[in-house]
């Protein structure tokens, strides 16, 4: 039960496995996943160690995966994950792994050069198709408009160039190009051939598939018509730098026919050795989807444990490892079993052994948790990774965490929301972790639904004792207030204020039974009522969680033997903030107790007062004292908590300097002692502690402020958003009603639980980082780091 408390005790221990048996123990041990191996060769280079082979024929079956599990994706087939844990595969087994994966990688590279060959035949077949229609159609056209005009006379060209007299036929080049490309391409032919040629184009209707990158692009045919060679070579130049395709077509009507004719049908062949193509490549693929993650495992399995082996060492007869582990005291039995275990799987006759070791290194610190305690162990590690062995803060933020949200965030609406809301992800975690959502912030709200759910339960308790539920009050048990004798009918209906006096009998009948009166809600004077609540209550509960943490320090110096920290640090620590903070607590519960209804307006204020006492000054006839002795109780309080400050600062100093003086003379030469930064770090410490009391306190106000914050927002929201709805009690105002629930309950989510919720939560984060954990947990310790596949087999088997 203690190592719920504090981390688990570690020790270093020593394992011997003979070669042949190695890799299987090895294996078992990262199965358990108890034993954080250490790097026996650090000065080696790592393409220099035994195994480095074995890790690069893992990594290029892991390349040979990736490239199986990218054309998978690409073909939209979903890998099928059945949570099956594949036991790693032994040593012999790898060549048998790698044939397997090099011949579907072959295959799906051949299948895929194939096809894209197929498809850029395809592609052209296609352009060539529909060049041959247009074109026919162009010609056609003109044929019906004037015959004449494919004939032009040679005017068009320069007349040094050609003869006048002999007319010449136009020639003509056809292609395929980018729609987009097509305006700046007309410009440039223009520009180029100074308008002695003619461009006719037309849209191919349906998109073209990419061959290389399978992309659907649109593109446009196109025919120019020029005359003489020179112009012909500037249209090719050009057509070549816009990336135009140019395809061979017939100048007869008859040949551009036939050619037509062989291309549809050549057309129709190819798309049925297509099909047959994809069809092989979508069932080769579908075979792999069914074990590419089991192999995925296996391969990262192997490459894990050959990447361990690499950090051991190997004796002078090549036949055994040596290793150096950190491990669990509580788990040793279980890392025997295990090496047994893989001793066996390996059919060595030669036992493994394990062999503790006596070492003054700092273990790392390991804290086991659950899948409910790991999310207030993770708050606890984000402010850093407890030293060995002291006091873990975690149990104890499993009730004061959400206990300090809730405070600010009490709502009994608000809390319910949010109880149902993490109650679902609870309810349903086995299949919402099924279904790994990649989904960053979804991830990690369902990694803290356990926070949430607590924090949900602590605010409907909150809410309960604010009796504040969507910043309504809940009148159960009737108010304890009474009009009745102070005020007759005719005052009743006439006024819309009246003032109740607690003295008048009758009028103030008894507290409400559980948390604050309803009449409260419709008082004038409620702020000025709940201000003084919530901040007297903000510091009684700051207090008694700081006095918990400096008590916990306690703890901690007697696990770790320092008697001097115990008479030096802890008693005087706890005798100061009691000897003033947990005085000004007792104030709070004497002043509640010793006042009632008909003495409260003499009541002294307690601020005033406690500031008189640091002061000293108690000679102001206007205030007058809480109890007789007041004046000598507080002043030897403070001269207490002032003679604390030295046996801090200086005491503790010289104390520890005698302590190594003394040492010195009875033993061998230590470790020198620094007078100057010992006297410097305490110094420091004492002025942080001390300070810290005062500025932590204040810092607890923050319960105060976003309480009332919290209040106020979910007021104003009902003010502004909900009175409309209910201004109006017919059909219509049904209809608005419903139209303005609706706003309310996205307003109500959006921004008093998803952001009320988020600034409550780090600021009580900020509280037991700063205020609670700063008294007693250093958090300089480094992080236990166990060899293990459970990360694989969670599912992150992709790098």
């Amino acid at each position: 039960m203690g190592e719920l408390f504090r981390s688990e005790e570690m020790t270093l221990a020593q394992l011997f496995l003979q070669s042949e048996a190695a890799y299987c123990c090895v294996s078992e041990l990262g199965e358990i996943g108890m034993v954080q191996f250490r790097d026996l060769n650090p000065d080696v280079n790592v393409f220099q160690r035994k195994f480095v082979n074995e890790v690069r024929r893992c990594e290029e079956m892991d390349r040979k995966l990736r490239f199986v599990e990218k054309e998978v994706k690409k073909a939209n087939i979903p890998i099928v994950d059945t949570g099956e844990n594949p036991e790693v595969p032994f040593p012999r087994d790898m060549i048998d792994l790698e044939a397997t994966f090099e011949k579907l990688e072959n295959e799906l590279k051949e299948i895929n050069t194939n096809q894209e060959a197929l498809k850029k035949n395809f592609l052209e077949l296609t352009e060539l198709k529909h060049i041959l229609r247009r074109t026919q159609q162009f010609f056609d056209e003109v044929s019906l408009t004037d015959p004449s005009l494919l004939e032009e006379s040679s005017i068009l060209l320069d007349p040094n160039e050609v003869n006048r007299a002999a007319p010449l036929r136009l020639g003509f080049v056809a292609g395929v190009i980018g729609r987009e490309r097509i305006p700046t391409f007309e410009r440039m032919l223009w520009r180029v051939c100074r308008g002695n040629v003619f461009l006719r184009q037309a849209d191919i209707e349906d998109p073209l598939e990419d061959p290389t990158t399978g992309d659907q692009v649109h593109k446009s045919v196109f025919i120019i018509f020029f005359q003489g060679d020179q112009l012909k070579n500037r249209v090719k130049k050009i057509c070549e730098g816009f990336r135009a395709t140019l395809y061979p077509c017939p100048e007869t009507p008859q040949e551009r026919k036939e050619m037509l004719a062989g291309v549809n049908a050549r057309i129709d062949d190819l798309q049925m050795v297509l099909n047959q193509t994809e069809d092989h490549r979508q069932r080769v693929l579908q075979a792999a989807a069914k074990t590419v993650r089991v192999w995925f495992i296996k391969v990262r399995k192997m490459k894990a444990i050959y990447h361990t082996l690499n950090l051991c060492n190997i004796d002078v007869t090549q036949k055994c490892l040596i290793a150096e582990v950190w491990c669990p005291v509580s788990d040793l039995d279980s890392i025997q079993f295990a090496l047994r275990r893989g001793t066996e799987k390996s059919g060595s006759t030669v036992p493994s052994i394990l062999n503790r070791m006596q070492t003054k290194q700092t273990p790392p610190t390991y804290n086991k948790t659950n899948k409910f305690t790991s999310g207030f162990q993770n708050i606890v590690d984000a402010y850093g990774i407890g030293s060995y062995r002291e006091i873990n803060p975690a149990p104890y933020t499993i009730i004061t965490f959400p206990f300090l949200f809730a405070v600010m965030f009490g709502d009994l609406g608000h809390g319910v929301l949010m109880t149902c809301a993490a109650l679902y992800l609870v309810l349903r975690e086995s299949r919402l972790m099924a279904q790994k959502n990649d989904n960053e912030m979804f991830s990690m709200v369902f990694a803290g639904r356990y926070i949430i759910l607590l924090m949900g339960v602590f605010s409907v308790y909150t809410g309960i004792i604010y009796n504040d539920c969507f910043s309504k009050s809940l009148n159960v048990f009737g108010s304890g207030w009474s009009v009745r004798p102070m005020f007759n009918p005719r005052t009743l209906n006439g006024s819309r204020v009246l003032q109740l006096d607690p003295a008048i009998d009758g009028v103030f009948q008894g507290p409400y039974p559980i948390g604050i009166d309803p009449i409260w809600n419709i008082a004038t004077n409620k702020l000025t009522f709940l201000n003084s609540f919530k901040m007297k209550m903000s510091v009684i509960l700051g207090v008694i969680h700081m006095l918990f943490g400096v008590t916990l320090s306690l703890f901690n110096h007697l696990y770790f033997n320092k008697p001097l920290n115990i008479y030096l640090g802890f008693i005087p620590e706890i005798i100061f903030m009691s000897s003033l903070f947990g005085y000004l607590v007792i104030l709070v519960f004497y002043k509640w107790l010793s006042y009632d209804a008909r003495t409260s307006r003499h009541a002294p204020s307690l601020l005033i007062a406690f500031i008189n006492m640091f002061l000293f000054n108690y000679s102001d006839p206007t205030i007058q004292p809480l109890y007789r002795g007041q004046a000598a109780l507080q002043s030897l309080l403070v001269l207490i908590a002032l003679a604390c400050v030295p046996c801090m600062l200086i005491v503790k100093t010289l104390v520890m300097r005698r302590q190594y003086l003394w040492r010195k003379n009875l033993v061998s030469p230590r470790k020198p002692f620094n007078f100057g930064d010992v006297a410097v770090n305490q110094a420091i410490h004492t002025i942080e502690y001390c300070l810290g009391c005062i500025s932590n306190t204040a810092s607890y106000l923050r319960l105060w402020a976003l309480s009332l914050a919290h209040a106020q927002l979910s007021e104003v929201l009902w003010s502004m958003v909900m009175r409309i709805g209910l201004s109006s009690r017919s059909l219509g105002g049904f209809i608005l009603l419903s139209i303005v629930f609706f706003f309310f309950a996205v307003l109500t989510i959006a921004i008093l639980l998803i952001m009320e919720g988020l600034s409550a939560f780090l600021h009580a984060l900020r509280l037991h980082w700063v205020e609670f954990q700063n008294k007693f947990y250093s958090g300089q310790g480094f992080k236990f780091l166990p060899f293990t596949f459970e990360s694989i087999l969670d599912g992150r088997f992709e790098e």
